[in-house]
């Protein structure tokens, strides 16, 4: 029952971008109800997996290399942070609670982008704009904090889709395979999971800097957020509406 509303969801959102739309949808669609719907479970689900993860790290804030790491065996990372016991048990049901509900919500994203051709319309770059020239100019300017034109205002620069692509199609499949890898019940049916990232420990420092990765990539994010305008943009991600209308749906 379930699977067949999820369905029913992504073949409205598919309707909705194929068909030709009005000139009144034209000047006030921005975000259809699936994006806005999935952006903000995702980020309710970010904010918990961030939060448990790193109750989950200061119970062993030590890296390892490998199979197996302890107290009393040699690190690969010592990371600066206090020990303190006992905060690891209800953070860990929090951060699977947290990562299924996001990983479900990312697939049915993911779906949803493959039947609309979210991904290749708005964000595959073309070849010709595969430059460092380019790519340096815009980061340039986004350091600057030069607000984007009118215009630059209606599409994503380049290095806004390489990384969504990386972060869509890289980091979070990345951090998933990594996050499975870590479980005992998921190793003991997929074991070439656990050894293609090298052992478990293995697993969980990558799991650690491909968090770190992400949580860098949302502050970034949440910058250029606020240098376009934060309510604007947010009230688009809340209504589907912006202010003005003019920009990408």
């Amino acid at each position: 029952m379930l699977l067949s509303r999820l369905l029913a969801m992504v073949e409205s959102a598919y309707v909705h971008e194929v068909a030709p739309p009005s000139s009144e949808s034209l000047d006030s669609q921005r975000h259809s109800a699936l994006v806005r719907i999935t952006h903000w479970i995702t980020a309710v689900t970010f904010i918990g997996l961030l939060y448990s993860g790193i109750m989950i790290l200061i119970a062993h804030p030590r890296l390892y290399w490998g199979e197996t790491g302890a107290l009393g065996t040699p690190s690969l990372i010592d990371l600066p942070i206090p020990f303190m016991i006992g905060h690891s048990g209800w953070g860990r049901y929090l951060h699977f609670l947290s990562a299924w509900i996001c990983v479900l919500t990312g697939l049915l994203y993911v779906l949803s982008g493959y039947l609309t051709k979210h991904f290749s319309k708005n964000l595959l770059p073309a070849k010709g704009d595969l430059s460092w020239s380019r790519i340096w100019h815009i980061v340039w300017r986004e350091v600057r904090w030069k607000q984007p034109s009118e215009e630059e205002a209606l599409t994503y620069n380049l290095v806004q889709r390489l990384t969504y692509l990386a972060v869509v199609f890289v980091l979070f499949p990345l951090v998933i395979l990594s996050g499975l890898a870590m479980s005992p019940a998921i190793a003991s049916v997929v074991p070439a999971l656990r050894s293609g990232f090298g052992g478990q420990q293995s697993a969980r420092t990558i799991h650690f800097f491909v968090a770190v990765a992400l949580v860098v990539f949302v502050c970034v994010h949440v910058a250029m957020v606020c240098l376009a305008g934060f309510a604007r943009r947010v009230r688009a991600m809340i209504t589907g509406h912006s202010a003005d209308g003019r920009e990408l749906s």
